[in-house]
C-alpha cells in the first residue's frame, strides 16, 4: 500500500522585504486507502501546503522531507511527481485559450501512462466519466477552462482525476464556489475515486459541508503554518460548532 510521508515541512515564499516563512514544521502521512481533512482560517497556510507538495516554484521547501513510498518527491520535477502518482486540483485552475479539454486529457494520460490510450477505450472512459460528473459531451471541445463557470472548473479537476488515476489526490478547496447539486457530484466522482481502497486523498477545505458527502478518516486543524490539532471524524463537528477562534487566539 502507497504512503504520502510528510515530516517537519518547513516552506517559505518571497516578499518585497525577503523570504517570508509560510509552513513552520508540518508532520502528516497519507496511506492508500485513507481520506484526511485539512481545515483551517484563511491564511493558515493550507494552499502553500498543497501547492509545495505539487512542486510549485512560487514555494520554497527551506527543510524537511516528502517521500512517496520511500522515494523523495522533493527531488522530483513537477511532471515527475505527477508520474509518481501526485495530483492537485487546484482551488483556482489556470484558462488555457486554444486547448481543448480533450486534448488536454488525452496528452496528460499520455504523459502519465508514458504510451497513448488506445483511441477506442480511451473515448468510452471519457464519455463514462462524463456522464458520472453530468457533464454535456460539447464540453470536451471547449477550451480548457476557458469561460468556465466554477462548477464547471472543479468538475473539470475530478474529470481529470477520474480518468489519470494518481495514488494521492490533493484537492484544494474543491468545495469553494459550488451549489448544492455541484457540491454532490464532486463529492460522488471523489467517492467513486477512493472506491477501491488503494488511493489516498488530502481535502483541504474551510467548511464542513463537503464531509457530509466525503466522510474523512481524519481530520487535522492547520492555524499559522501547523497542524494544531488531530483527530477523527468527530473533531470536524467541533469545528462547526466552535470556528476556529479558540486556535487563532492560542496561536497569536
Amino acid at each position: 500500500m502507497s504512503t504520502l510521508e510528510i515530516h517537519d515541512l518547513h516552506v517559505s515564499v518571497e516578499t518585497e522585504t525577503g523570504p517570508k516563512e509560510i509552513l513552520h514544521g508540518v508532520n502528516l502521512t497519507v496511506r492508500a486507502g485513507e481520506i484526511h481533512a485539512i481545515m483551517g482560517p484563511n491564511g493558515s497556510g493550507k494552499s502553500t501546503l498543497a501547492y509545495a507538495l505539487a512542486g510549485h516554484p512560487k514555494y520554497t521547501v527551506t527543510s524537511g522531507t516528502v517521500k512517496l513510498d520511500d522515494e523523495d518527491v522533493l527531488e522530483m520535477s513537477v511532471d515527475e511527481r505527477a508520474r509518481a502518482g501526485l495530483f492537485l486540483a487546484m482551488q483556482y485552475p489556470v484558462e488555457v485559450p486554444g486547448v481543448s479539454v480533450s486534448n488536454f486529457l488525452r496528452t496528460a494520460k499520455t504523459a502519465i501512462d508514458g504510451e497513448a490510450p488506445k483511441l477506442r477505450t480511451w473515448v468510452k472512459d471519457v464519455k463514462g466519466a462524463m456522464d458520472e460528473l453530468r457533464i454535456d459531451s460539447d464540453f470536451a471541445e471547449r477550451d480548457l477552462n476557458t469561460g468556465f463557470s466554477g462548477g464547471e472548473k472543479k468538475r473539470h479537476e475530478i474529470l481529470q482525476l477520474e480518468l489519470l488515476k494518481p495514488s494521492f489526490a490533493i484537492l484544494d478547496e474543491t468545495d469553494s464556489g459550488l451549489d448544492i447539486d455541484a457540491l454532490r457530484i464532486v463529492s460522488d466522482g471523489v467517492n467513486r475515486f477512493t472506491a477501491g481502497g488503494d488511493k489516498g486523498v488530502l481535502l483541504i477545505t474551510h467548511y464542513t459541508r463537503i464531509l457530509r458527502y466525503i466522510k474523512p478518516d481524519f481530520v487535522h486543524v492547520f492555524v499559522a503554518g501547523t497542524i494544531a490539532e488531530e483527530g477523527g471524524p468527530e473533531l470536524a463537528d467541533k469545528l462547526e460548532e466552535q470556528g476556529y477562534v479558540d486556535y487563532v487566539g492560542a496561536s497569536a
